[in-house]
């Protein structure tokens, strides 16, 4: 059984998921049928993530727990890889782990099957011409997470 909590921050409540301790998920959302809440859970997660929304922190240092197939490791280890600030596209992140360039698609899939939001950092691979394409959480959210950190201008004008 899987333990949440959830927490604030400046793009809406978090969910932290996983035994307790160890982080399996990091999301937006409702929690799933099954989970059980508790709200002392996760204190360091809450820690390190209060710091990175405060600008106080660049890199977290959790315990995580990962659970994809080969391929989709390969892309998340490169991901989390990708320093603060910064941005990548999709075609250097596929070659950066070795892939054909016929798996673009193939490491957008596994970008997008990412459970560790935020920590595993995939926000900060965007397309080739510099667009924001595909967050799970949300291409706003995805905005002003690059945004925090430096990676792109503030808007100056709102979506209505």
């Amino acid at each position: 059984m899987d333990i949440y909590t959830p927490i604030d921050s400046p793009l809406g409540e978090i969910l932290l998921v996983g035994d307790g301790t160890t982080l399996a998920r990091v999301t937006f959302g409702a929690a799933a049928a099954g989970w059980r809440l508790d709200r002392s859970a996760y204190a360091e997660a809450r820690r390190q993530l209060a710091e990175y929304f405060a600008g106080e922190r660049t890199t977290f240092d959790l315990d995580l727990v990962s659970r994809g197939s080969e391929f989709q490791e390969r892309v998340w280890a490169a991901v989390a890889a990708l320093p603060y600030g910064t941005t990548t596209t999709y075609g250097e992140l596929t070659a950066r782990i070795g892939a054909p360039r016929d798996r673009i698609r193939a490491v957008g899939a596994a970008i997008g099957a990412n459970p560790l939001l935020i920590v595993r950092p995939c926000h900060r691979v965007i397309g080739a011409d510099g667009s924001l394409t595909g967050y799970a959480g949300g291409l706003e959210r995805k905005h002003e997470l690059l945004t925090l950190e430096g990676a792109l201008q503030p808007r100056l004008w709102s979506v209505s």
